[in-house]
């Protein structure tokens, strides 16, 4: 378990003030400028030696991400920050912002002079009101501070940072088309290449980042990437928040060691599955586009994207979603192929037709009116949309179907039969 004194988010569930004062009582903005002062080389090697993967779902290598951009003092480069949290299950970048916002913005100043990048954008989720409020608060302090703006933190680098916000569609969550909504164009994926280190916003280099992703930089950078690398497992090193709902008996968001096996997360910090450990099902351990894991494999499985991928799953942003015996599958699947059919952007044909198509089909099995030869035709779809998309939205529709079919095809055939007997 992680020790208390290595928590980077101490004020996880506001028992504190978010404001300026109360925030360098818990140590942000801690001689920031000496940071700077070491230069953007070297903040980038303290986070490749940290072995940070993207805290967004993806999971690519931080600092060899930051590494693409182009160091040419000429060029306008942007860091762009991801909050557009839309995926069900995933609370964990709303905490962070409405009650620890300035880890957020020092984060920011740090990871956008490591990449010469003048500018940086937050785009907020447009259903988080209140949260943008507060980052907005948190902003204005900093500036009335002399922490950002014109010679931030006293450092001879000029910093600029805005709060957009987004309008509340899901498909901005995916990279190309939060810089397209960003623009104020329609929020739709673009095609790569070019990546958005080569034309992103407004053409220019831009990296997009994860809040929690940004957030932790300045610890990082304070202890050494060393010390972030200590915790869990090689290539899945670090704390990491993690969210926790479903059927369990304290659901909650928890920062704990990277590579913490599932089933002891739950019964150590959720309070265990409600029934007890036997009574669970299913659980989806990364948010719901990934797919979900039956009960034998969360006996044993580690909170890792490498442990994850082993069996078929993935970390994803974290959000564990724990499902006891008293869950109907097909439904909560259903629900969630209802969810991907009404937020595709409708641009590339296999996900504008095949996430309505699949989401029928799901209702028609759920109500007992499919065969096993239905399933297989649903399952051939999956693999037509899986990877034939221009975003990976169409893989996250396709997933948690695979993942219901991997584990629980024969039960569901099961219940097939005995619903078209008794009719």
């Amino acid at each position: 378990m992680l020790k208390e004194k290595d928590k980077i988010f101490n004020n996880l569930y506001g028992d504190q003030s978010y404001t300026l004062s109360q925030a360098k009582s818990r140590g942000d903005w801690d001689q920031t400028s000496n940071l700077i002062k070491k230069g953007s080389e070297w903040i980038i090697e303290e986070m490749k030696k940290s072995e940070l993967r993207g805290r967004g779902g993806a999971g690519f290598p931080t600092g060899l991400k930051w590494s693409f951009m182009p160091k040419d003092s000429n060029s306008n480069n942007y860091l762009v920050v991801n909050a557009d949290e839309s995926e069900p299950g995933t609370c964990k970048d709303r905490d962070m912002i409405r009650n620890e916002p300035h880890k957020l913005i020092e984060g920011c100043l740090l990871a956008s002079f490591a990449m010469n990048a003048h500018t940086c954008y937050i785009y907020i989720r447009g259903e988080y009101f209140n949260e943008a409020v507060v980052l907005q608060r948190a902003i204005d302090e900093a500036y009335e501070a002399g922490l950002v703006g014109i010679n931030a933190c006293g450092s001879g680098w000029d910093f600029d940072i805005y709060l957009h916000r987004g309008a509340g569609a899901y498909i901005c969550g995916e990279e190309t088309a939060l810089l397209e909504s960003l623009e104020g164009k329609k929020g739709q994926p673009r095609l790569k290449p070019p990546f958005p280190a080569n034309k992103g916003l407004y053409g220019s280099p831009t990296t997009v980042n994860n809040v929690e992703t940004i957030a932790v930089v300045p610890s990082i950078l304070r202890k050494g990437g060393e010390w972030f690398s200590s915790f869990g497992r090689s290539k899945n090193t670090g704390t990491k928040v993690f969210c926790i709902s479903g059927h369990v008996n304290k659901p909650c968001n928890i920062e704990e060691e990277m590579s913490i096996p599932l089933k002891e997360l739950i019964e150590k910090h959720a309070g265990g599955v409600i029934g007890g450990w036997s009574n669970l099902k299913a659980i989806i351990p990364g948010g719901s586009s990934v797919p979900l894991i039956p009960k034998k494999i969360c006996d044993y499985v580690l909170m890792d994207f490498d442990s994850l991928s082993e069996v078929k799953s993935g970390l994803g942003t974290a959000a564990v979603i724990v499902m006891d015996k008293s869950t109907d599958l097909v439904k909560a699947i259903a629900n969630l192929s209802h969810f991907y059919k009404h937020e595709s952007c409708g641009q590339c044909t296999p996900c504008r037709e095949g996430a309505g198509w699949m989401w029928r089909m799901m209702v028609k099995i759920s109500k007992g009116e499919a065969s096993s030869n239905d399933i297989d035709k649903l399952l051939d779809v999956t693999k037509q949309i899986e990877g034939h998309t221009i975003c990976a939205l169409g893989d996250a529709a396709a997933w948690p179907i695979q993942g219901l079919f991997r584990h629980f095809r024969d039960e569901i055939e099961e219940q097939l039969i005995k619903k078209i007997r008794a009719a």
